[in-house]
């Protein structure tokens, strides 16, 4: 057996359709694209995404930043470095934050952030923890409890 014997099964392949080539060719005169309109002319497809110069879906999704969360989660956010005025060992909330008057809006659960430094141990419970949050107030010795 030689590389020149090697030929496709029978039936497996067949000839392409010579499009415009006269009519007892089978596709004669418009080739089976209609009269006229876009999809008749030569070059004919338009590009993918095309909507007939309607802003196409592509064009129209919001695209990377500054579009809106459908379901965005809001916290009321406070710093560790704002917690230093508050007495040793107290049990830190919202609403005990709002009593002191740290926190003047509840704009929703509270969430602790890293900024600044801690140097009063505190019990702390809000609903979520940066990771540089929760590793200060604990290695000021306080503790951080994760409310559902």
């Amino acid at each position: 057996m030689r590389l020149t014997d090697i030929q496709p099964q029978a039936g497996s392949r067949k000839r392409g359709r010579r499009i415009g080539r006269g009519i007892a060719a089978g596709q004669g005169a418009s080739g089976g694209f209609g009269m006229r309109g876009q999809k008749s002319r030569s070059g004919r497809p338009t590009r993918p995404g095309f909507e007939g110069g309607q802003n196409p879906l592509y064009r129209r999704v919001p695209k990377l930043k500054h579009f809106t969360v459908v379901n965005r989660q809001a916290y009321t956010t406070i710093n560790v470095g704002r917690l230093n005025d508050l007495a040793a060992n107290s049990v830190i909330t919202l609403d005990s934050l709002m009593e002191a008057g740290i926190v003047t809006t509840n704009d929703g659960p509270l969430k602790l952030l890293g900024d600044g430094e801690l140097s009063v141990a505190l019990q702390v419970t809000a609903t979520a923890f940066t990771q540089s949050a929760q590793a200060k107030i604990e290695q000021a010795g306080g503790s951080c409890t994760v409310t559902g």
